[in-house]
């Protein structure tokens, strides 16, 4: 199997898991502290790999996540929009942090991502979450640094093969 064929398959791999894990279900006292899977790969994919993961694929891709979730069609799709500009932008910089100014930097992204999720519901009319509610980019910038990790493990896996 040729790399790009290989890198494809990861890329693809890594977006079904991450979908998976997001269907993944909890008991009803772990969901607040559920990592939001989606966005974690997102921001893995859009800093290795920009010509990739554009603003067309995150939107997609949070379409896919909204119908998955049965949640308000187009949710995921603003958050993971927002998200992916976001880190496009700041590319140059994140792809160079060390791993643990990333990781607060990805807490940075995820209570972003929550904020847009208060405004989300407050327009559609939903009460205000409970307090938990903060709990999951915590819990998802913990995990960054395995995400970041194990992609970037399993990618260098995959050049280091074909070369």
């Amino acid at each position: 199997m040729n790399r790009a064929r290989a890198q494809g398959w990861l890329f693809a791999g890594s977006i079904a898991l991450a979908m998976l894990l997001q269907l993944m279900p909890l008991p009803a006292m772990l969901l607040p502290i559920k990592p939001y899977w989606l966005a974690l790969v997102l921001v893995y994919w859009a800093i290795e790999t920009p010509d990739r993961v554009g603003l067309g694929f995150a939107f997609l891709l949070g379409l896919a996540g909204d119908v998955l979730a049965g949640q308000l069609l187009g949710e995921h799709a603003l958050r993971l929009t927002a998200l992916a500009f976001i880190v496009l932008r700041f590319r140059a910089r994140l792809r160079f942090f060390p791993v643990w100014q990333q990781t607060l930097a990805v807490l940075a992204l995820l209570f972003n991502d929550r904020i847009v999720v208060l405004m989300v519901r407050g327009f559609s009319g939903d009460p205000m979450p409970p307090a938990t509610f903060w709990l999951s980019p915590l819990v998802g910038a913990t995990v960054w640094p395995f995400v970041f990790i194990l992609l970037d493990d399993l990618r260098s896996r995959l050049r280091g093969r074909e070369a």
